[in-house]
């Protein structure tokens, strides 16, 4: 089957996601950490690739950056096939190493972009490692001013109103519906007929608009099991009938 062609973003900046095959642990230490980092910057230095955002987490990466036309693929396949080749060989790996394919979200307007860095930056706080601005291996430090780098923070600082802005608008009480699309863009997306056998197999109904007639404690108990199984917010509006803004709130 050939693979679906990659959405392009008018505004060349790009949230990109990387994922070690079967949550294979991508950084075994700081020296791997490190060498990762000094391939962006290396990249960086071309010019047909700006690093906006970016965190290393153990068994993904997450990047936001800016990508020359038509160049996203080689930079991407040059950046992530170099670390795989230092890995493998410094642990005396074979095989792939990432999950399929690096995936790509356009980031269209500066609402996204904000939304983008803030919730590449909470990643360790939502994975309970630690509060960002104490994650070691993130772009956070590069927005609060604590370091240089060769991150490019001007565009969306300038956006943020500056430090002050950012450390406002990145804390945790300030994520809003659009961080919604984040989460559904990292979730493997399920098709609606799989996303019905998930329903049936799980909940044990033959239709989710059975879910309408509950009550509220166990129609919100059903809208959080098919959550954690995988459904998006939206294939479950549709499955169900039930607004998108009631089953956020679960």
């Amino acid at each position: 089957m050939p693979r679906t062609a990659r959405t392009i973003s008018a505004s060349g900046y790009y949230h990109i996601i990387a994922r070690g095959i079967g949550k294979q642990i991508l950084f075994e230490e700081d020296e791997d950490y490190l060498f990762f980092l000094r391939l962006m910057k290396n990249y960086s230095s071309s010019g047909e690739f700006s690093v906006t955002a970016f965190c290393l987490m153990e068994n993904h990466v997450h990047i936001l950056a800016k990508i020359a036309d038509g160049m996203m693929d080689k930079v991407m396949h040059n950046l992530l096939a170099t670390y795989a080749t230092y890995y493998n060989k410094k642990y005396d790996r074979i095989g792939h190493l990432y999950q399929d394919r690096y995936r790509s979200k356009p980031i269209e307007n500066d609402m996204y972009l904000l939304t983008a860095v803030r919730y590449i930056h909470n990643n360790p706080a939502k994975a309970g490692i630690c509060p960002p601005d104490q994650y070691r291996w993130s772009s956070w430090r590069c927005y609060s001013g604590d370091i240089r780098s060769f991150v490019d923070t001007t565009y969306a600082l300038q956006l943020f109103g500056g430090k002050e802005g950012f450390l406002k608008h990145s804390s945790m009480e300030a994520q809003d519906e659009e961080d919604d699309g984040y989460f559904e863009f990292e979730r493997t997306r399920l098709s609606d007929n799989t996303a019905r056998s998930v329903m049936r197999d799980v909940l044990h109904l033959e239709t989710g608009t059975q879910i309408q007639g509950m009550d509220r404690v166990n129609r919100d108990l059903s809208l959080r099991t098919l959550r954690d199984n995988g459904l998006s917010i939206r294939q479950i509006e549709r499955l169900t009938g039930i607004p998108r803004s009631i089953i956020m709130r679960v």
